[in-house]
Protein backbone atom coordinates (compact mmCIF):
# COMPACT_ATOMS: atom_id res chain seq x y z
CA UNK A 1 0.00 0.00 0.00
CA UNK A 2 1.51 3.73 -0.71
CA UNK A 3 0.61 6.48 1.64
CA UNK A 4 -0.09 10.06 -0.05
CA UNK A 5 -0.68 13.11 1.92
CA UNK A 6 -2.29 15.83 -0.45
CA UNK A 7 -4.61 15.09 -3.56
CA UNK A 8 -2.15 16.67 -5.46
CA UNK A 9 0.51 13.99 -4.74
CA UNK A 10 -1.59 11.44 -6.28
CA UNK A 11 -0.79 10.44 -10.04
CA UNK A 12 -1.86 7.34 -10.15
CA UNK A 13 -3.70 7.41 -14.17
CA UNK A 14 -5.72 3.78 -13.61
CA UNK A 15 -9.44 3.85 -12.88
CA UNK A 16 -10.13 3.13 -8.98
CA UNK A 17 -12.54 2.02 -6.81
CA UNK A 18 -12.55 4.50 -4.18
CA UNK A 19 -14.35 4.38 -0.67
CA UNK A 20 -14.03 8.30 0.84
CA UNK A 21 -14.83 9.50 4.70
CA UNK A 22 -12.62 10.04 7.93
CA UNK A 23 -11.81 6.63 8.70
CA UNK A 24 -11.19 7.76 12.60
CA UNK A 25 -10.86 4.18 13.69
CA UNK A 26 -11.06 2.21 11.36
CA UNK A 27 -13.98 0.36 12.65
CA UNK A 28 -16.45 -2.52 11.80
CA UNK A 29 -18.31 -0.06 9.94
CA UNK A 30 -15.52 1.41 7.80
CA UNK A 31 -14.35 -2.00 7.33
CA UNK A 32 -17.34 -2.69 5.03
CA UNK A 33 -16.73 -0.43 3.14
CA UNK A 34 -13.04 -0.76 2.58
CA UNK A 35 -14.17 -4.57 2.01
CA UNK A 36 -16.28 -3.72 -1.15
CA UNK A 37 -13.30 -1.29 -2.38
CA UNK A 38 -11.17 -4.68 -2.17
CA UNK A 39 -13.90 -6.55 -4.11
CA UNK A 40 -13.47 -3.92 -7.47
CA UNK A 41 -9.91 -3.72 -7.66
CA UNK A 42 -8.42 -5.82 -9.90
CA UNK A 43 -4.52 -5.32 -11.81
CA UNK A 44 -6.44 -2.26 -13.97
CA UNK A 45 -8.90 -0.87 -11.36
CA UNK A 46 -7.16 0.40 -7.77
CA UNK A 47 -8.16 0.32 -4.85
CA UNK A 48 -8.03 4.02 -2.79
CA UNK A 49 -8.75 5.13 0.89
CA UNK A 50 -9.71 8.60 0.89
CA UNK A 51 -9.35 10.20 3.99
CA UNK A 52 -10.48 13.68 5.21
CA UNK A 53 -7.93 14.74 7.56
CA UNK A 54 -10.26 16.69 10.18
CA UNK A 55 -7.12 18.30 12.36
CA UNK A 56 -6.15 21.08 10.49
CA UNK A 57 -9.36 22.24 10.36
CA UNK A 58 -10.26 22.24 14.20
CA UNK A 59 -6.68 23.66 14.37
CA UNK A 60 -7.65 26.52 12.10
CA UNK A 61 -10.84 27.40 14.46
CA UNK A 62 -8.54 26.69 17.33
CA UNK A 63 -10.41 23.80 18.62
CA UNK A 64 -8.77 20.56 19.93
CA UNK A 65 -9.57 17.79 18.18
CA UNK A 66 -8.89 13.98 19.79
CA UNK A 67 -8.83 11.19 17.23
CA UNK A 68 -8.65 7.23 17.77
CA UNK A 69 -6.29 6.80 15.37
CA UNK A 70 -3.12 7.77 14.18
CA UNK A 71 -1.56 8.02 10.39
CA UNK A 72 1.02 5.22 11.46
CA UNK A 73 -1.80 2.59 12.80
CA UNK A 74 -4.01 3.76 9.64
CA UNK A 75 -1.15 2.46 7.70
CA UNK A 76 -0.53 -0.37 9.63
CA UNK A 77 -4.36 -1.73 9.38
CA UNK A 78 -4.49 -1.05 5.52
CA UNK A 79 -0.95 -2.15 4.47
CA UNK A 80 -1.65 -5.11 2.11
CA UNK A 81 -5.60 -4.37 1.91
CA UNK A 82 -5.84 -1.08 -0.40
CA UNK A 83 -3.24 -0.21 -3.05
CA UNK A 84 -3.29 3.54 -1.82
CA UNK A 85 -4.52 5.56 1.53
CA UNK A 86 -4.55 9.40 0.21
CA UNK A 87 -4.89 11.70 3.55
CA UNK A 88 -6.55 15.26 1.99
CA UNK A 89 -6.20 17.91 5.12
CA UNK A 90 -9.85 19.50 5.31
CA UNK A 91 -8.56 22.59 4.69
CA UNK A 92 -10.96 25.81 3.30
CA UNK A 93 -10.28 24.49 -0.47
CA UNK A 94 -11.76 21.24 0.26
CA UNK A 95 -14.79 22.66 2.47
CA UNK A 96 -15.41 25.33 0.32
CA UNK A 97 -15.56 23.32 -2.79
CA UNK A 98 -18.84 22.96 -4.16
CA UNK A 99 -20.26 19.54 -4.22
CA UNK A 100 -20.36 18.77 -8.22
CA UNK A 101 -16.86 20.19 -8.88
CA UNK A 102 -15.55 17.58 -6.12
CA UNK A 103 -17.43 15.15 -7.89
CA UNK A 104 -16.03 16.11 -11.42
CA UNK A 105 -12.22 17.33 -9.70
CA UNK A 106 -12.03 15.17 -7.12
CA UNK A 107 -13.52 12.06 -8.34
CA UNK A 108 -13.27 11.93 -11.84
CA UNK A 109 -10.24 13.76 -12.97
CA UNK A 110 -7.66 13.33 -10.42
CA UNK A 111 -9.10 9.57 -9.12
CA UNK A 112 -10.60 8.41 -12.17
CA UNK A 113 -13.55 7.07 -10.08
CA UNK A 114 -15.13 3.84 -11.44
CA UNK A 115 -16.95 2.43 -8.43
CA UNK A 116 -17.37 4.87 -5.46
CA UNK A 117 -18.10 2.94 -2.43
CA UNK A 118 -19.83 5.59 0.54
CA UNK A 119 -21.85 4.85 3.85
CA UNK A 120 -25.45 6.38 3.58
CA UNK A 121 -24.75 9.29 5.62
CA UNK A 122 -21.43 10.22 4.26
CA UNK A 123 -22.15 14.46 3.26
CA UNK A 124 -19.57 16.73 1.09
CA UNK A 125 -18.93 19.76 -0.76
CA UNK A 126 -19.35 23.46 0.48
CA UNK A 127 -22.07 23.35 3.54
CA UNK A 128 -22.13 19.57 3.11
CA UNK A 129 -24.74 19.91 0.54
CA UNK A 130 -23.21 16.66 -1.09
CA UNK A 131 -25.03 13.83 -0.05
CA UNK A 132 -25.74 9.95 -1.71
CA UNK A 133 -28.55 11.40 -3.91
CA UNK A 134 -26.72 13.77 -5.48
CA UNK A 135 -23.72 11.06 -6.26
CA UNK A 136 -26.75 8.97 -7.45
CA UNK A 137 -27.97 11.54 -9.80
CA UNK A 138 -24.72 12.59 -11.35
CA UNK A 139 -23.36 8.66 -11.48
CA UNK A 140 -24.64 8.41 -15.28
CA UNK A 141 -23.20 11.83 -16.52
CA UNK A 142 -19.54 11.38 -14.88
CA UNK A 143 -19.55 7.15 -15.52
CA UNK A 144 -19.29 5.83 -12.06
CA UNK A 145 -21.27 3.46 -9.97
CA UNK A 146 -22.20 4.13 -6.48
CA UNK A 147 -22.11 1.65 -4.01
CA UNK A 148 -23.97 2.64 -1.08
CA UNK A 149 -23.31 0.75 2.47
CA UNK A 150 -25.45 0.83 5.34
CA UNK A 151 -24.51 1.72 8.79
CA UNK A 152 -22.66 -1.81 11.06
CA UNK A 153 -24.80 -1.75 14.17
CA UNK A 154 -24.19 -2.75 17.98
CA UNK A 155 -26.65 -3.53 20.26
CA UNK A 156 -28.61 -1.32 18.41
CA UNK A 157 -27.12 2.06 17.80
CA UNK A 158 -25.07 2.36 14.67
CA UNK A 159 -21.15 2.03 14.77
CA UNK A 160 -19.90 5.36 14.56
CA UNK A 161 -16.19 7.43 15.83
CA UNK A 162 -18.36 9.11 18.80
CA UNK A 163 -19.89 6.09 19.64
CA UNK A 164 -16.23 4.38 20.27
CA UNK A 165 -14.68 7.87 21.81
CA UNK A 166 -17.85 7.42 24.50
CA UNK A 167 -16.37 3.93 25.52
CA UNK A 168 -12.59 4.78 25.47
CA UNK A 169 -13.29 7.50 27.82
CA UNK A 170 -15.08 5.43 30.26
CA UNK A 171 -11.97 2.42 30.09
CA UNK A 172 -14.57 -0.21 28.65
CA UNK A 173 -11.82 -1.29 26.48
CA UNK A 174 -14.06 -4.72 25.85
CA UNK A 175 -16.70 -2.34 23.89
CA UNK A 176 -14.53 -0.88 22.16
CA UNK A 177 -12.73 -4.21 20.90
CA UNK A 178 -16.40 -4.99 19.52
CA UNK A 179 -16.57 -2.02 17.77
CA UNK A 180 -13.69 -1.46 16.08
CA UNK A 181 -12.82 -5.44 15.41
CA UNK A 182 -9.66 -5.01 17.26
CA UNK A 183 -8.12 -4.39 20.40
CA UNK A 184 -7.80 -0.10 20.87
CA UNK A 185 -4.50 0.52 20.40
CA UNK A 186 -1.56 3.36 21.10
CA UNK A 187 1.68 3.05 19.67
CA UNK A 188 4.86 4.96 19.93
CA UNK A 189 8.97 5.10 20.21
CA UNK A 190 10.02 3.45 23.63
CA UNK A 191 12.01 6.24 25.56
CA UNK A 192 14.65 6.20 28.74
CA UNK A 193 12.38 6.42 31.66
CA UNK A 194 13.97 6.34 35.29
CA UNK A 195 14.26 2.93 35.47
CA UNK A 196 12.61 2.27 38.49
CA UNK A 197 10.27 -0.71 37.10
CA UNK A 198 13.72 -2.25 36.09
CA UNK A 199 15.21 -1.49 39.88
CA UNK A 200 12.12 -3.51 41.71
CA UNK A 201 12.13 -6.20 38.98
CA UNK A 202 9.74 -4.86 36.46
CA UNK A 203 11.59 -3.43 33.80
CA UNK A 204 8.81 -1.63 31.53
CA UNK A 205 8.28 -0.17 28.12
CA UNK A 206 7.71 3.42 28.34
CA UNK A 207 6.31 5.67 25.29
CA UNK A 208 4.59 9.32 25.37
CA UNK A 209 1.30 9.20 22.56
CA UNK A 210 1.13 12.04 20.26
CA UNK A 211 -1.00 14.60 21.87
CA UNK A 212 -3.92 14.17 19.75
CA UNK A 213 -4.71 10.39 20.44
CA UNK A 214 -7.59 9.74 22.64
CA UNK A 215 -6.25 8.18 25.53
CA UNK A 216 -8.26 5.89 27.85
CA UNK A 217 -8.80 6.64 32.12
CA UNK A 218 -5.50 6.57 34.22
CA UNK A 219 -5.06 3.39 34.84
CA UNK A 220 -3.69 -0.72 34.82
CA UNK A 221 -5.39 -2.35 31.59
CA UNK A 222 -4.11 -6.03 31.04
CA UNK A 223 -2.25 -5.30 27.58
CA UNK A 224 -0.48 -6.91 24.91
CA UNK A 225 2.83 -5.07 22.90
CA UNK A 226 3.47 -5.88 19.43
CA UNK A 227 6.79 -5.76 19.28
CA UNK A 228 9.23 -6.48 15.63
CA UNK A 229 6.28 -8.37 14.53
CA UNK A 230 6.11 -10.00 17.30
CA UNK A 231 3.18 -9.95 20.09
CA UNK A 232 4.21 -10.07 24.04
CA UNK A 233 1.60 -10.37 26.65
CA UNK A 234 1.62 -7.53 29.56
CA UNK A 235 0.26 -4.80 31.70
CA UNK A 236 0.09 -1.25 31.19
CA UNK A 237 -0.17 1.37 33.04
CA UNK A 238 -1.75 4.46 31.54
CA UNK A 239 -1.09 7.99 33.39
CA UNK A 240 1.82 9.90 35.10
CA UNK A 241 2.95 7.68 37.85
CA UNK A 242 2.43 9.27 40.57
CA UNK A 243 3.85 7.39 43.39
CA UNK A 244 7.30 7.44 41.94
CA UNK A 245 6.71 11.10 39.62
CA UNK A 246 5.98 14.37 40.05
CA UNK A 247 6.07 15.23 36.37
CA UNK A 248 2.51 15.10 35.04
CA UNK A 249 3.53 13.67 31.52
CA UNK A 250 1.49 11.24 30.93
CA UNK A 251 2.96 8.14 29.34
CA UNK A 252 2.02 4.04 28.69
CA UNK A 253 4.36 2.28 31.05
CA UNK A 254 4.28 -1.61 30.19
CA UNK A 255 5.38 -4.46 31.38
CA UNK A 256 6.00 -7.61 29.59
CA UNK A 257 5.38 -11.12 30.60
CA UNK A 258 7.70 -12.38 28.61
CA UNK A 259 10.03 -10.57 27.15
CA UNK A 260 13.76 -9.96 27.96
CA UNK A 261 15.21 -7.80 25.11
CA UNK A 262 16.45 -4.14 24.74
CA UNK A 263 13.36 -2.34 23.20
CA UNK A 264 14.99 1.21 23.42
CA UNK A 265 14.53 3.21 20.58
CA UNK A 266 12.38 0.66 18.58
CA UNK A 267 8.55 1.46 18.10
CA UNK A 268 5.99 -0.27 19.49
CA UNK A 269 2.44 -0.87 19.25
CA UNK A 270 0.32 -1.45 22.66
CA UNK A 271 -3.06 -3.10 22.74
CA UNK A 272 -5.63 -2.52 25.33
CA UNK A 273 -7.94 -5.50 26.26
CA UNK A 274 -9.45 -4.86 29.47
CA UNK A 275 -9.44 -1.91 32.73
CA UNK A 276 -8.18 -3.54 35.99
CA UNK A 277 -8.00 -0.67 38.25
CA UNK A 278 -7.45 3.17 38.86
CA UNK A 279 -3.91 4.85 38.75
CA UNK A 280 -3.25 5.73 42.64
CA UNK A 281 -0.83 6.90 44.83
CA UNK A 282 0.79 3.99 47.06
CA UNK A 283 2.68 4.97 50.34
CA UNK A 284 5.82 3.61 49.52
CA UNK A 285 7.55 1.41 46.65
CA UNK A 286 7.07 -1.60 48.77
CA UNK A 287 3.28 -1.31 48.43
CA UNK A 288 3.40 -0.33 44.51
CA UNK A 289 5.28 -3.61 43.99
CA UNK A 290 3.04 -5.92 46.25
CA UNK A 291 -0.02 -4.29 44.04
CA UNK A 292 1.88 -5.04 40.89
CA UNK A 293 2.03 -8.41 41.75
CA UNK A 294 -1.58 -8.85 42.10
CA UNK A 295 -1.43 -6.63 38.97
CA UNK A 296 -0.53 -9.43 36.88
CA UNK A 297 -1.98 -12.35 38.50
CA UNK A 298 -5.57 -10.46 37.26
CA UNK A 299 -4.02 -10.32 33.90
CA UNK A 300 -2.85 -13.37 33.39
CA UNK A 301 -6.14 -14.39 33.79
CA UNK A 302 -7.91 -11.82 31.91
CA UNK A 303 -5.13 -13.28 28.57
CA UNK A 304 -5.44 -16.24 28.91
CA UNK A 305 -8.97 -15.26 27.95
Amino acid sequence: MQYIRGIENYTCTNPTAITLGKFDGLHKGHQKLIEQVEKYADEQIKSVVFSFDMLPFFEEMGKQKHILMTKKEKCLHLENRVDYLVECPFVEQIYTMEAETFIEEILIRKFHAKYVVVGTDFRFGYQKKGDINLLEKYQQKYGYKLIVIEKEKYAGREISSTFIKEEVRKGHMERVQELLGYPYTIDGIVEFGEQLGRKIGFPTMNIIPVKEKLLVPNGVYASSVILEGKKYKGISNVGCKPTVSDKGVNLVETFLFDYTGNAYGKEIQVELYKFIRREKVFPSVAELKEQMCLDIQEAEVILKK
